[in-house]
């Protein structure tokens, strides 16, 4: 059996985020989280494995900002004029997005310089949901001259840029689609010829 790394070791506590060695830290880290700004530029990354896994570098020009996103069911108030129950448009109300991508678009509405890499989840309570997103700074000389990052660099028109993340936004919501339907044919739909 092969050495572990220090990434491996974060990757095994994070399976597991409210057992002991994580549940006081989370804990801790969510009170002080809540009475922040919903979006914040942080210095380093919560889980190291995760940015690193979407992009990271601890250099210049790559940034990681928290967003924090309120959940729940989006029941709306009901209205006070006659209508049928049905129509009243209170419950089953649903985003048609996830969360996640909630969050990755607020970060780039704030930062609208910066493009968007990935994001990850970092700890929810009762109310909110916190999710990082790593983002650079495509126009930066220490990410210009990154082969690694060479496929988002040189592009400067915004909306090339929009159109990129709508691309990702979509093709992740196209899995999940495609996912959930070999679930359902998986376990056939019930219905008998």
């Amino acid at each position: 059996m092969g050495v572990m790394g220090t990434l491996s070791y974060i990757t095994d506590l994070w399976k597991k985020p409210y057992e002991e060695p994580l549940r006081r830290v989370i804990k801790a880290r969510l009170l002080k989280w809540r009475r922040e700004p919903s979006v914040v530029r942080v210095e380093k990354p919560t889980r190291l494995d995760k940015a690193r896994k979407y992009g990271y570098k601890a250099k210049q020009g790559v940034v990681v900002v928290r967003v924090r996103v309120r959940r729940g069911p989006f029941n709306r108030r009901r209205p006070n004029t006659g209508r049928k129950p049905k129509r009243m448009g209170v419950y089953g109300i649903a985003l048609s997005t996830n969360l996640q991508v909630v969050a990755e678009q607020r970060a780039a509405r704030r930062f609208r310089n910066l493009e968007v890499l990935g994001s990850y989840w970092v700890g929810e309570d009762a109310i909110y949901k916190w999710f990082e997103v790593v983002m650079i700074d495509p126009n930066h000389p220490a990410i210009r001259s990154d082969p690694d990052y060479s496929g988002i660099v040189g592009r400067e028109d915004e909306r090339e840029r929009r159109q990129r993340r709508v691309r990702r936004l979509r093709q992740r919501q196209r899995r999940l689609i495609e996912r959930l339907r070999q679930r359902m044919q998986g376990q056939g739909s019930g219905k008998s010829n």
